[in-house]
């Protein structure tokens, strides 16, 4: 069946079948590095990265050498699952997903002798186990392999890598769009709604996903005056009161006041893959106070960014913007107060928000080539937010900028 495209103006916005080959490729030969035979795949974000869909099934790959067969088995849209994955040019057998009581059977029949790797870190116990029971004939335990999938994410091809910048560019007109038309006296929500626009209709599927549990995200959280202090269950620096107890994070009713600082903390989705940038408003000027706070955390972000670019590790980046905080007289506001305080500078962004590395302690690691952070040095008192975020892509040269960079002034005036 031909879906036609399913991009702007009937564009094809599948993922490119060279990506695929060339993930599974990576992916076989981590496995025969690990002495794993082969690996089952059913979440989500990484059936995405896999297959180019994220229909409901589930992908078996061997290591490289091994006898198993790459198949994809899919329940639910299968007609679906095999144009998203190229259609007659699908780099694997894309067909029905056998019942349960037959799983260990049709495994064995594409080459599998071993109990298959899963990704523990994210696979439900219930759904572990319900497969170990099912697979029993293996004798050998399930072998976790989140983190070697996690690992080999973290390095994004040119495509990925473009496919951030376009998000960057989005990310960008979505301030642009709040510049001109927010306000003093609109609401959080308003201004949050402006930004959302400009988003959907450059393609915004509605989700973000994000890898630890039992996180969610508001992708605008807009802070205005005294709603920058207010905490929430986000391990982030800024919370917000949200529109309700049940969404408690991000932007909320307060109306934009003049003169205070209002902390924009926008993500775009595009294709799957995370722009994350934050920026300040104001109605009028800023205190000289918050002006310069925004100054010295522009000065944090920049030691960052310098240090990473220059091969230290996320570890030391964060150890030195520490210690520059509390120089500078922040170290009880840094990314949040006591005891609500985030203790870190920067995360990992791809297809999920919170991605690793991070700059905070024990990643003792540099950003590589490929790697993508979100640096987003910010502090929170009582009555309000302030801070600067972009997303960057670690070169050979250096760290490049996805998103505003010094295209994007950090404060901006309505």
């Amino acid at each position: 069946m031909d879906f036609g495209g399913d991009g702007p103006e009937d564009r094809d916005w599948r993922v490119p079948i060279s990506e695929l080959e060339a993930r599974r490729e990576r992916l076989s030969e981590a496995l025969l590095g690990l002495d794993v035979e082969c690996v089952i795949i059913e979440d989500p974000v990484e059936l995405y990265w896999l297959t180019g869909g994220r229909q409901n099934g589930m992908l078996v790959i061997g290591a490289k050498d091994s006898e198993v067969e790459t198949t994809h088995w899919v329940r639910k849209s299968l007609s679906r699952a095999k144009w998203e994955s190229g259609g007659s040019d699908s780099p694997n057998v894309v067909s029905s997903q056998p019942r349960s009581s037959d799983m260990e059977e049709a495994l064995r029949k594409i080459g599998v002798s071993e109990m298959p790797g899963m990704l523990c870190n994210t696979l439900p116990a219930s759904r572990r186990d319900f497969l170990s029971t099912r697979l029993s004939g293996f004798s050998d335990p399930v072998r976790d392999v989140s983190g070697l999938i996690h690992g080999l994410r973290e390095t994004k091809s040119d495509w990925e890598i473009s496919m951030m910048e376009e998000s960057g560019r989005i990310n960008e007109r979505m301030f642009r769009g709040i510049l001109e038309e927010g306000g003093s006296g609109m609401s959080e929500l308003e201004i949050a709604s402006i930004a959302e626009k400009v988003s959907r209709i450059d393609g915004f599927g509605g989700r973000i996903r994000m890898r630890r549990w039992p996180m969610d995200c508001d992708r605008a959280v807009v802070v205005s005056g005294r709603s920058g202090g207010i905490p929430s269950f986000f391990d982030s620096a800024v919370g917000g009161s949200g529109s309700s107890p049940t969404s408690p994070l991000g932007a909320g009713h307060r109306k934009i006041r003049d003169g205070e600082p209002v902390l924009v903390d926008l993500v775009h989705v595009h294709r799957g893959y995370v722009s994350d940038c934050t920026r300040m408003f104001s109605s009028g000027a800023m205190s000289k106070e918050w002006a310069q706070r925004l100054e010295d955390m522009a000065q944090i972000s920049d030691l960052v960014v310098s240090k990473l670019g220059a091969g230290g590790s996320c570890s030391e980046a964060w150890y030195e913007g520490k210690s520059l905080s509390a120089e500078l007289g922040y170290d009880h506001h840094l990314m949040g107060m006591p005891p609500h305080q985030a203790r870190f500078l920067g995360h990992s962004v791809g297809l999920e928000l919170d991605e690793s590395p991070v700059v905070a302690g024990g990643f003792d690691r540099p950003m590589h080539t490929g790697c993508t952070m979100a640096i987003e040095p910010k502090v929170v008192f009582g009555d309000g937010a302030i801070g600067i975020e972009d997303t960057w892509v670690a070169t050979k040269d250096g760290l490049k900028c996805l998103t505003g960079g010094t295209g994007l002034p950090p404060h901006m005036e309505w």
